[in-house]
């Protein structure tokens, strides 16, 4: 039976996928303002299904993590709405062109980039991605099927009620973003098998569903196991801009991949700056497991073993570490990184310029904050996922990510010799 409504759902989203890959950019963004306004409309409708399953979620004794990625608010669906607005203002790269070359014997050869077709998204309780992956694809030619986990399912329902309504308003079918109503395992793991029809698997989640998603699929999934992002304080490092980069990637939203999980200290700077983050990391109840060459800066700092970094805590945790120089920075990365987000601050350029060119990571960054590892700050628009594989993206993916490129060749009618 599963194997039965899986193959007909991905066959109405592959027919589906071919209505939107024809139309023209003015009337995608048409529909996209349509969906915003519909889902600003079904406000209290959405809000009144999210109350119910924050409440089951928090009655079943579910993470202050998972808890913030499921609740919306007011403001949470007016972002939803003008995320959706940010990704009409985006340029559609949908028929973009680039010429290589003309060829000796006169024929000319481009290539356009075009939609994939059909995406599934798998996610747990993340109902704004209902919203962000629907206008995504539907903005780069695809169709989307969304499968939801029961903590968000009624919510993303009612989000996906909404857009529909909009697609409804200008002639397109449902199925072009198709929600499973249904979060069975075994539902999803028929669409996994689905490959004559869906082009890609985005997982949005926890470890373990991306590595169940990745380890049944037939189809190509686009990988994120976990955000273990560091901020490494050089030698040279503005202290003040140090506190600041690590107070607002570790406290601002803790439960977030792009949030710090780990702080390496360079040994010269440690009797300078740990003393500063012991007090403000203390303020803000973060809980530190410390080294033995930095727990002394902490009254209640837990010991951490040299083989229990790599966690990623998503809480107001973090784990520190004083280390040599950048290259020990680097060395440390390279153990127990997941190829996320990783940050220096540093005033010296050359120091820089190692640690971008050496850390392998979908994003490095110098004197900035590892929150800023997002679609939307790096101008992409809201984002569909984070890969940290490198076939085909690496890092944030946007609108550019959801789409792939053709050859056209032009000729006068040449023939091959």
């Amino acid at each position: 039976m599963s194997t039965d409504v899986a193959a007909t759902i991905a066959a109405k989203a592959a027919i589906a996928a071919k209505a939107v890959a024809n139309l023209t950019t003015e009337q995608k963004n048409l529909v996209l303002q349509s969906m915003a306004n519909q889902i600003r409309q079904a406000k209290a409708t959405i809000l009144a299904a999210n109350k119910d399953e924050v409440a089951t979620a928090q009655a079943n004794g579910t993470s202050a993590a998972m808890l913030d990625r499921l609740t919306l608010n007011d403001e949470r669906i007016e972002a939803m709405a003008k995320a959706i607005e940010q990704i009409i203002a985006l340029p559609d790269p949908v028929g973009q062109s680039r010429h290589i070359e003309q060829r000796p014997n006169g024929i000319n050869i481009e290539k356009r980039r075009i939609a994939l077709g059909v995406i599934c998204m798998i996610y747990e309780a993340r109902p704004n991605v209902t919203a962000d992956a629907g206008a995504l694809c539907f903005k780069s030619g695809n169709a989307v099927i969304l499968r939801c986990g029961r903590e968000a399912i009624q919510t993303s329902l009612a989000i996906a009620a909404a857009m529909g309504k909009a697609l409804r308003e200008h002639q397109l079918p449902d199925e072009v973003i198709s929600i499973v109503p249904n979060p069975d395992r075994d539902l999803m793991l028929a669409l996994l098998k689905q490959d004559d029809h869906i082009d890609l698997v985005i997982p949005r989640g926890g470890e373990g569903l991306i590595r169940f998603v990745t380890e049944h699929s037939r189809i190509p999934v686009i990988q994120h196991y976990k955000g273990v992002c560091h901020l490494y304080v050089d030698q040279s490092a503005n202290l003040t801009m140090a506190l600041e980069l690590l107070l607002n990637g570790k406290v601002q939203r803790p439960g977030v991949c792009n949030a710090l999980e780990g702080l390496l200290v360079n040994k010269h700077i440690a009797a300078d700056f740990l003393p500063l983050a012991a007090a403000a990391l203390s303020e803000h109840h973060v809980v530190v497991h410390a080294c033995k060459d930095s727990i002394g800066y902490f009254s209640q700092a837990q010991a951490i073993a040299d083989d229990e970094f790599g966690q990623e805590y998503l809480a107001p945790e973090i784990a520190i570490r004083v280390v040599d120089d950048v290259d020990a920075a680097i060395a440390h990365i390279d153990r127990f990184g997941s190829q996320h987000t990783e940050v220096i601050c540093t005033e010296d350029g050359a120091n820089a310029e190692r640690f971008i060119r050496r850390v392998d990571s979908a994003v490095v960054m110098h004197n900035a904050s590892s929150r800023f590892s997002d679609g939307g700050e790096l101008g992409l628009g809201a984002e569909i996922g984070i890969s940290t594989s490198k076939l085909h993206a690496y890092g944030p993916m946007g609108l550019e990510a959801l789409t792939t490129e053709k050859y056209v060749v032009t000729g006068r009618g040449q023939t091959r010799n």
